[in-house]
């Protein structure tokens, strides 16, 4: 595989063999799974972007939205709506009400790995879909990466250097072009239940991205 410039989100995607054929097997174990790549969701010209790493076996890959329908989803949607940027409290499926206030949430690699664990190339197959998306977004103002994979996947996208730019949890990257990229521990179960972040510092490092992006004050 080698990377590539694509010019748009590709729902027929096969350009990974690996994760075809595993999104291809998870769809024929559970009919009714999404079983594809996973397009983005959110406000369609957004001031914040939020990157994650890629859709879960049991909940973007099962539902067809982003975070949507696993416990990574559970904190993101819930601190969204804390800060007003979202208009309900949990995102249950690809077509409930759910709407975000000036927010879209995307992933570096679009279909569901196995183990979660995109390889290196799998995830540089994808990073041309991630510039076409940012390249499209005129009045984005913050890019808001949900661990080091979707870190260093912006920085492919903006095809800047990994080493002048490091991944840290609360860390902001005044970029080239005027963007700002925040980082952000992933909000994984793992990380939760080892307290590596907490509620309280996922809101923290995610009301400061939206106040960068100009989104107002969070609620109290």
């Amino acid at each position: 595989m080698t990377a590539c410039g694509l010019s748009a989100f590709d729902a027929e995607c096969r350009r990974c063999a690996r994760l075809v054929e595993f999104r291809e097997a998870s769809r024929r174990g559970h009919p009714g799974y999404h079983g594809a790549p996973v397009p983005a969701f959110g406000a369609e010209d957004p001031q914040l972007l939020i990157v994650g790493l890629a859709p879960g076996m049991h909940g973007a890959n099962r539902t067809g939205r982003p975070f949507t329908g696993d416990y990574a989803g559970i904190l993101l949607y819930e601190t969204l709506h804390a800060l007003g940027l979202a208009s309900q409290p949990a995102s249950v499926a690809a077509d409930d009400a759910l709407k975000l206030h000036g927010v879209r949430i995307t992933n570096a690699v679009k279909c569901v790995p196995p183990g979660n664990k995109p390889t290196p190339a799998e995830a540089r197959e994808c990073l041309g879909f991630l510039r076409s998306e940012i390249a499209g977004l005129r009045h984005t103002r913050v890019l808001f990466a949900l661990g080091r994979i979707a870190h260093d996947a912006v920085l492919g996208a903006l095809d800047l250097r990994r080493p002048s730019l490091p991944f840290a949890h609360g860390a902001e990257h005044a970029l080239p072009d005027g963007r700002i990229l925040v980082d952000s521990y992933h909000c994984s179960r793992y990380n939760t239940q080892t307290r590596r972040l907490t509620a309280v510092m996922f809101r923290t490092v995610l009301g400061r991205a939206a106040g960068l992006a100009g989104l107002g004050a969070p609620r109290p």
